[in-house]
């Protein structure tokens, strides 16, 4: 079933690209070149496997899965510049690439053709009504999301329940609308949709969780992200809260995070101290363990609720082994 559902996306996406204008060469080959670089795909993916769940018929959850596919990567496009990142699946970056302005416009580009994919979907007027809103507070989250990283950028700390709030913004709401968009294409009942809303949403933040933990302990081949960036940009993730919660009653190790937190790099060998120092407070205070068991954590609590839905046991089974296997990435 993966494989089907992967094999129809991507031949969505093929076909997206190749009937986008081909001028001005500079607004669309960058759209052209993010959606080749490839990537798992798991977003649609989870709104053809959602809809599926509830026995709907796949062909009315494509123009959504192609929207949603489309407004994230007009979100990465826009990140990167944000967060001045060179890599994205071990390529270079649309502004790396190109230059900013043109990430900006081409991004902007991606985000209409999304809501214009949506637009073209032949759903009874009830279902469409709701799917839109989904996706329409789907996006005002994820720029709540994203302000909130910004914000919490100028902060030398933030608490745990901050950084939580700020990654269910930002990145578990889109899994969980990828969810609902699918469940209600697909039927289900509202009771039902939003229950599976809150699933991916755990899940979601299971993969944030991973992404944090692979930042630091991954291998940037497999990754396709330069590794321990997060830790040269000081990003608030949840190695590094935890990491300053823990080493707070420890005064020299306290001293020593906050020496390496005002360091900041202007080459590659001064960058590699830095990650390579707190990479050594991170193993002092056993952050990676303690970052896997919140993974478990907030993937058995999204078992939990996938108990809650009405759909068939072998489906819901399956998609708990998948959610599992994708949490199990390589770091």
């Amino acid at each position: 079933m993966i494989q089907k559902f992967q094999h129809i996306i991507q031949k969505e996406i093929q076909k997206f690209s190749a009937e986008l204008y081909i001028t001005p060469a500079e607004l669309y080959e960058p759209i052209r070149y993010m959606l080749s670089i490839g990537g798992k795909r798991i977003r649609p993916l989870f709104v053809l496997m959602s809809c599926n769940l509830f026995g709907g018929k796949t062909k009315d959850a494509i123009p959504s899965a192609l929207a949603i596919e489309l407004f994230h990567n007009f979100t990465l496009i826009h990140d990167d510049i944000m967060d001045n990142a060179t890599l994205r699946r071990n390529n270079l970056t649309v502004h790396s690439k190109w230059n900013n302005n043109i990430a900006i416009l081409s991004g902007d580009v991606m985000m209409i053709q999304a809501y214009q994919s949506i637009a073209e979907s032949k759903l009874l007027s009830r279902i469409f009504d709701s799917v839109l809103s989904v996706f329409n507070q789907m996006a005002i989250k994820i720029c709540e999301g994203q302000q909130l990283d910004l914000n919490y950028e100028q902060e030398r700390k933030i608490s745990i329940p901050q950084y939580y709030k700020m990654i269910e913004l930002k990145t578990a709401v889109l899994l969980a609308s990828c969810m609902k968009i699918g469940s209600l294409t697909g039927g289900a009942t509202k009771e039902d949709a939003n229950n599976l809303y809150e699933f991916g949403k755990n899940i979601g933040m299971a993969f944030q969780l991973q992404d944090d933990l692979l930042d630091v302990y991954g291998d940037t081949e497999k990754f396709g992200k330069q590794k321990g960036g997060d830790i040269i940009a000081n990003k608030k993730t949840f190695l590094l809260c935890k990491a300053q919660e823990l080493c707070s009653s420890n005064r020299s190790m306290n001293k020593e995070m906050e020496r390496w937190l005002n360091v900041h790099p202007d080459n590659k060998k001064d960058a590699h101290k830095k990650i390579k120092a707190v990479t050594c407070i991170f193993d002092s205070v056993n952050i990676r363990k303690i970052t896997e068991k919140e993974i478990i954590f907030f993937h058995q609590r999204a078992v939990n609720l996938l108990e809650k839905v009405s759909a068939p046991a072998k489906k819901k089974k399956f998609l708990i082994e998948f959610t599992a296997g994708l949490l199990r990435r390589e770091t």
